[in-house]
């Protein structure tokens, strides 16, 4: 099995939910907080791969919610800035098994790690569709 470090904003459901999963598959994940994490640009960007660049952010996002960033109308330098100056912005988790990196787990990696599709709820903020927030 997998050693994984997993990058989450602490307190948050759907990222617990996402590393019991890996763990009940049978992988030693490693939590970390992204929001205390003290990322570089260089190091960030490899979570996203070939992803287009508004699947970088986290929707849920207060700032994105709000209309104040829009990641649709930003470029890849202007996002990673975005995001150093507020990690809140970064999709969650960012995953890294062995040096391979995704963000999200929706990924082929992160699925193999399952062993099957996504489990329903993996994917999204759980508190938004129960219109709660976290802490």
């Amino acid at each position: 099995m997998a050693t994984i470090l997993f990058y989450q904003k602490p307190g948050c459901v759907s990222n617990a939910r996402q590393m019991l999963a890996l763990k009940a598959a049978g992988h030693d994940v490693i939590a970390k907080d992204i929001l205390k994490e003290p990322w570089a640009a260089e190091q960030l960007r490899r979570f996203f791969n070939n992803m287009p660049i508004a699947s970088w952010f986290n929707r849920a996002a207060p700032r994105i919610k709000s209309g104040e960033v829009n990641p649709d109308a930003v470029d890849a330098a202007s996002a990673l800035a975005l995001m150093l100056a507020d990690p809140l912005l970064i999709r969650r988790p960012l995953i890294n098994v062995d040096g391979s990196r995704c963000a999200g787990c929706d990924h082929e990696s992160v699925l193999s790690l399952l062993g099957r599709d996504t489990p329903d709820g993996l994917e999204g903020c759980y508190q938004e569709q129960k219109s709660t927030h976290c802490p």
